[in-house]
């Protein structure tokens, strides 16, 4: 997952909306979101290669993501990022401790920037500088850096969100379109992350196009005050071309702990 954007009770019907799109080499086997039957309650895509996840959620509403930071050189670790996100849906633990667990044995993976939670709270994580802290109302993103870094695609990702959150009803669709830019930034505007002037336009827009590496899908998860959630997966090829949409439709349980406490 390589950029996210999301909203905390920035809708007066929707108190959590997120968008994202996972960037990865177009050779590296995955499956589109599906419930998993191990385990089970967990609906999310899969990595094929290391067993994970970049984006899931579960039947209570919790929900996490994880992103690369980009560094500029290759960092390998014993452990795969993807089991971070996978952890946390699988055990009842709440987000906070979650984290702060992750936090004591952070080295043993390549470097991330990691968020879980549900409706009612959310905390982040990143082992490159910054400790587990809780994240407030209003709308934020996440690239391959530290939350909120103000890179352009992801001030457009802010932008293009908040305008979307205008609409008195969301519509899954629109909110899929609000990282679909394929228009690289100037170089002015670009950061600086050792990979190199040519890499660094390739990897500017939200929406990344390239054979070997760029978007490979785009990921929704809507939660409206009534405690139905909707989560919505749109596929793509190198090309950037769509090869389908899946959409999966839940209820939150009637008095049942969205924080798994």
């Amino acid at each position: 997952m390589c950029l996210i954007v999301f909203a905390r009770h920035g809708h007066p019907r929707y108190p959590l909306v997120v968008v994202a799109n996972r960037d990865e080499f177009h050779g590296r086997p995955a499956q589109e979101a599906h419930w998993w039957a191990d385990p089970s309650g967990v609906l999310a895509g899969r990595d094929l290669q290391a067993g994970g996840t970049w984006m899931g959620v579960d039947r209570r509403g919790r929900f996490a993501a994880v992103t690369n930071y980009r560094e500029g050189v290759r960092d390998p670790a014993p452990r795969s990022r993807g089991e971070l996100t996978l952890d946390f849906l699988r055990a009842p633990v709440a987000p906070q401790p979650y984290l702060q667990d992750i936090a004591s044995r952070a080295s043993l993976y390549g470097g991330f920037s990691l968020l879980a939670g549900d409706v009612e709270q959310m905390f982040y994580f990143s082992n490159r500088g910054q400790q587990v802290q809780a994240v407030g109302d209003g709308i934020h993103t996440l690239s391959n850096h530290v939350l909120n870094t103000p890179w352009p695609k992801a001030e457009l990702a802010r932008l293009k969100l908040g305008h979307a959150l205008l609409a008195p009803q969301l519509d899954v669709v629109d909110l899929l379109a609000v990282l679909g830019d394929r228009q690289p930034f100037e170089d002015h505007e670009l950061p600086t992350t050792g990979v190199g002037i040519e890499l660094e336009r390739v990897l500017s827009p939200p929406f990344i196009l390239s054979a070997e590496y760029g978007t490979r899908c785009t990921s929704v998860f809507l939660v409206d005050v009534e405690g139905r959630c909707t989560y919505a997966e749109r596929s793509f090829i190198p090309n950037g071309k769509s090869t389908g949409l899946v959409l999966h439709e839940f209820e939150l349980p009637v008095g049942g702990s969205r924080t798994g406490c």
